[in-house]
C-alpha cells in the first residue's frame, strides 16, 4: 500500500495539539482540511487513550466552516440529519449518505470522461486546454467532493473565498468565449 493510500496519522496530545506523524510537525484543523481536499485520508487518534477522534475532528472542521458563513450543508439537510438520528432506524442515514456521495463522485468522473470521449470537438486545436478548464470548474463547483480535488496550490497560500469566486467567474467567462468562437 502506497503512502497516499494509507491514512495520514495525526496524533492528538494531552495539550490538544495535533501532530502530523509523517512530517513530524504540529498541524491545525485547516491543515487537516487541506490534506483531505488533496485527496488524502486522515486518521486522528488520541495519543494517551488510543481512541479514534477522526469523526469528531471532521465534524469540527465542518462546524468551523459553517460558523464563518461558508454554508457546507443547507439548513434543511441539517434538520433532516438531526431528525434521522432521533427516529427508530435512523442508523441507516450514514450508509445512505455514503452511497450518495459515492454515486456523486462516480457520476462526476463519468461526466468528465464522456465529455472527452464523445465530443467531436476533441480533435480541434486547444481542446485540451478547454477540457482542463471545464474539469477545474466542475471540481470547484462540487466543493471538493471528488477525492481528486486538490484545492489551491500550496504556493498560492490560502486565498480568500471571494478571490476563488472571481477566479471561477473569470474561467467561466473564458469558457463561454471559447465556446462561442467554436460555434
Amino acid at each position: 500500500m502506497s503512502d497516499q493510500e494509507k491514512p495520514l496519522l495525526i496524533k492528538r496530545y494531552a495539550s490538544r495539539r495535533l501532530y502530523n506523524t509523517e512530517t513530524s510537525d504540529y498541524v491545525t484543523l485547516e491543515d487537516i482540511a487541506g490534506f483531505i481536499r488533496d485527496g488524502r485520508e486522515v486518521q486522528i487518534i488520541d495519543l494517551k487513550t488510543g481512541d479514534d477522534l477522526t469523526r469528531q475532528y471532521l465534524l469540527q472542521i465542518i462546524a468551523e466552516h459553517e460558523s464563518r458563513g461558508e454554508n457546507v450543508l443547507p439548513v434543511n439537510v441539517l434538520n433532516d440529519l438531526v431528525r434521522s438520528y432521533m427516529l427508530p432506524g435512523g442508523g441507516m442515514m450514514p450508509q445512505f449518505l455514503q452511497s450518495s456521495f459515492e454515486m456523486l463522485r462516480e457520476s462526476q468522473s463519468k461526466m468528465v470522461e464522456n465529455m472527452s470521449a464523445m465530443n467531436p470537438m476533441s480533435q480541434m486545436p486547444g481542446f485540451d486546454a478547454l477540457q482542463a478548464q471545464q474539469q477545474a470548474f466542475l471540481k470547484a463547483m462540487t466543493g471538493g467532493l471528488s477525492g481528486g480535488w486538490s484545492g489551491p496550490d500550496k504556493e498560492e497560500g490560502k486565498s480568500e473565498p471571494k478571490e476563488d469566486l472571481e477566479d471561477i467567474k473569470k474561467q467561466l467567462a473564458e469558457l463561454q468565449q471559447k465556446l462561442s468562437k467554436l460555434n
